[in-house]
């Protein structure tokens, strides 16, 4: 009986290991506004729902780090659904506090942008699977606002 059992399960875990899933990639990272206590960035975030049905969105996490420190972190809580058999243009604002950037002096150098590493996670709702975490990471560079920018 139990060997029964076991043949079960493996058969169910190799369905749904070859169950389509979401596909998602970071295409841009830049500058959004300057506010007085705060410089916002954008990131845009492309997901592939691969589903004939929209799939609800649970949650957005996002870390930036510049320096191998954190200078931005948080959450987009419900930010929506993914299209079903097409692509979805997600946009994750973040705020660096404008201490922060200060902090980071010594990166900004000459060149007037900060090296980041921006890691995601887009947490989607899938039937039967339940809450699948679609883990993204790139990295780049990011030009800090100029003059023009402000005014």
């Amino acid at each position: 009986m139990s060997q029964l059992l076991d043949k079960a399960k493996n058969f169910v875990a190799e369905k749904l290991a070859n169950i389509e899933k979401p596909e998602a990639c970071i295409d841009d990272v830049d500058f959004k506004r300057l506010s007085r206590d705060s410089v916002e960035y954008l990131a845009k975030v492309s997901v592939k729902n691969p589903y004939g049905h929209a799939l609800p969105i649970c949650e957005i996490s996002y870390t930036l780090k510049s320096a191998g420190r954190v200078i931005a972190t948080g959450k987009v809580p419900d930010p929506g659904s993914l299209k079903a058999n097409d692509t979805t243009l997600l946009e994750v604002s973040m705020k660096v506090p404008h201490s922060v950037l200060v902090n980071l002096a010594r990166d900004i150098g000459a060149d007037w942008d900060i090296d980041y590493e921006l890691e995601v996670g887009l947490t989607i709702d899938l039937p039967i699977i339940g809450d699948f975490t679609i883990p993204l990471s790139t990295k780049g560079e990011i030009k800090l606002p100029s003059i023009s920018d402000i005014f």
